[in-house]
């Protein structure tokens, strides 16, 4: 694990980087410190251009338990509102900075991701699960809100508003298979095939036009609450830039040359 970190983080000569939560005797929980340092890394990998796609797992049987019991309950429970505020805004930034990045999230989910890790993994633009996976957005089952660090506005873009409803106010477990069946899983596959799947899956986009994915990340975020004539008028908008871009003239020089393209990200 990197020293200056309190999880590991490693990036390929692909650009692939690979950031694995390492609490492995509380099932990769979080404290105070971690999300910091995820708040800090994620911004930070905005202005990056070594880091073309990410991929975020855990170490051991968990992906991520959510926040510690003993290192942020706890102690938060000691706090006043205005210290309490500024922890549930530190949490939220983390999910904005991911989301923000233009370089695609590849979430490998190798067991339990719930609470706060059910979240993270929400907030990665691709999931593929272990068989062994599951998911429990179990906010409510502790007594506090199911929308957290932006999860009532993420899930139903991907599951739909009632089955959303359902998971964010009941907070059940789910396996893998059901996270497939709604369309919370992009990919289930046999454990041992997991990460691998996950770090081919961000070597395709990593090795990709660059440029194309973040522009297509950037327009369903900003799509999504807009309406249809307002959401042409930004594609429209959006598409006449790339159509400029030296990545689509890549293409179409690559395309005369009978040659793969080399996309550059610009």
């Amino acid at each position: 694990m990197n020293a200056a970190l309190p999880f590991g983080f490693s990036v390929d000569q692909d650009g692939v980087a690979l950031l694995t939560l390492d609490r492995q005797p509380t099932l990769n929980s979080l404290t105070f410190e971690v999300y910091a340092a995820l708040e800090r890394l994620f911004l930070g990998l905005q202005t990056d251009a070594s880091v073309k796609a990410l991929v975020l797992t855990g170490a051991g049987r968990g992906f991520c338990s959510g926040g510690s019991v003993d290192e942020i309950i706890a102690p938060l429970l000691q706090r006043d509102l205005a210290e309490t505020l500024r922890f549930t805004r530190m949490t939220g930034a983390v999910v904005r900075n991911m989301r923000r990045l233009d370089q695609p999230i590849v979430a490998a989910v190798n067991g339990v991701a719930a609470g706060a890790g059910a979240v993270l993994a929400l907030a990665s633009d691709l999931r593929v699960l272990s068989d062994r996976a599951s998911f429990a957005f179990l906010f409510s089952r502790v007594g506090l809100t199911g929308a957290d660090m932006g999860a009532a506005w993420l899930l139903p873009k991907v599951i739909g508003a009632g089955r959303a409803a359902e998971l964010l106010l009941l907070g059940d477990k789910i396996d893998a298979q059901e996270c497939w069946r709604i369309g919370l899983a992009n990919r289930v596959v046999p454990h041992d095939q997991m990460l691998g799947e996950a770090m081919a899956l961000a070597k395709r986009l990593a090795t990709g036009p660059r440029l194309a994915h973040g522009m297509t990340k950037r327009m369903l975020t900003n799509e999504s609450g807009m309406d249809l004539d307002s959401a042409i008028e930004q594609e429209a908008q959006a598409q006449a830039l790339l159509l400029r871009a030296q990545d689509h003239r890549e293409f179409y020089e690559a395309w005369q040359a009978r040659r793969p393209p080399r996309f550059e990200g610009r």
